[in-house]
């Protein structure tokens, strides 16, 4: 099979789907893998290191998308990328449909195999492409909201630690799962006073044995955030549905409420935000004010340390790309499960059923598409 790693072009994006010693891997099983020039220039890699692992480079995009059976990207493809795959092509990246109904369009329209990192599972029920990604992000989000935080980038003016006889930051984490966890543990480790709300009480015992009582747990209500959204200095949005739109639990009411100069940082943003006033930005402009609250609304936060965030995706995405290479994508899936749970377009459909129900598309089942092809 000929696997295609075209360079990332989305804003300030300097992670690659795959490393050269991916590409070894591929390699080793009777695979081409063509790999777009400088593609891994963000994180030190260069084209002579791929090419020693057994890749060929490619000058541009065109030849990437024109040549390869499997392409294997990072970020959703963009809409001119998306006018490059075609039909019978497999794509196997980050998508995150639900919270952008023109790549889904584009999509569907290009008949391509679209597989998502995010909606693949295992046996436990976690997400295991996406982990290392809400691992990132979730220690990312405290960096970037105690820089936030500082009163020449329109912050309060508050030391998240605190020093001694001054009050600590208060942090109020929103979502208990991998992504909330990280930032807590981060925050907690910087000395702020953290509280973390989640509906799972089985998982706010969890967090209270991971952290031995160094954090707050509450019960996640509509009240619970009312009380404790006021008192923030800053707030960390860590929700999430697989592969659907988050769902809005900070309200414009709540940010109008909250003092002046907090912080909001939205990373459930990838599939359309938590905060009623959340809006997608990038590194280059990465936050903006309302009602007098910072927002931090980077689509691709990892992207900020492209080189670890690279190493942890392609740790778990190898095995994946693998199986689609040797395998094939219908025998792949039909082999795993939890790989075919990926499969979120398909020869003009959608094949998960949270993406459909958002935008609109009539559902065709994962199964009912492997039964078909």
């Amino acid at each position: 099979m000929k696997i295609g790693v075209p360079k990332e072009i989305k804003v300030l994006e300097y992670r690659v789907g795959m490393v050269p010693a991916g590409v070894r891997e591929l390699v080793s099983d009777g695979h081409e893998v063509i790999v777009e020039t400088n593609a891994g220039a963000g994180i030190g890699m260069m084209d002579a290191d791929y090419k020693a692992a057994g890749a060929k480079i490619a000058s541009k995009p065109e030849q990437v998308f024109e040549t390869a059976d499997l392409v294997v990207k990072v970020k959703e493809p963009q809409l001119h990328e998306c006018a490059m795959l075609r039909k019978g092509q497999v794509l196997f990246t980050y998508l995150h449909l639900a919270a952008d109904p023109k790549q889904a369009e584009a999509l569907v329209k290009s008949g391509c195999t679209a597989i998502a990192y995010e909606t693949v599972t295992a046996a436990d029920r976690s997400l295991p492409l996406l982990t290392p990604m809400s691992e990132v992000a979730g220690r990312l989000s405290i960096q970037a909201g105690a820089f936030a935080l500082q009163k020449a980038n329109g912050g309060r003016g508050v030391l998240l630690g605190g020093v001694p006889g001054v009050s600590p930051g208060k942090v109020l984490v929103i979502g208990g799962g991998v992504a909330g966890t990280h930032a807590a543990e981060m925050a907690a480790g910087l000395g702020a006073t953290v509280t973390i709300l989640d509906r799972s009480v089985p998982r706010l015992r969890q967090i209270n044995d991971i952290f031995g009582g160094r954090v707050r747990t509450v019960y996640s209500t509509k009240q619970a955030i009312d009380t404790l959204i006021v008192e923030s200095d800053l707030v960390i949005g860590a929700v999430l549905v697989a592969g659907a739109a988050a769902p809005k639990l900070v309200s414009k009411e709540h940010v109008k409420a909250m003092q002046s100069g907090s912080v909001l940082v939205d990373i459930s943003i990838d599939q359309g935000g938590c905060f009623e006033t959340s809006r997608p930005t990038t590194h280059a402009e990465p936050t903006y004010v309302v009602d007098e609250v910072v927002h931090y609304c980077v689509t691709n936060m990892p992207g900020a340390v492209p080189r670890t965030s690279t190493f942890a995706l392609t740790n778990v995405t190898l095995p994946f790309a693998k199986a689609l290479a040797n395998f094939g994508w219908r025998e792949a899936l039909s082999r795993d499960p939890h790989l075919a749970n990926g499969l979120n377009v398909h020869a003009g459909h959608v094949n998960f059923e949270a993406v459909a129900k958002e935008l609109g598309y009539d559902y065709l089942s994962a199964a009912d598409a492997l039964k078909a092809a």
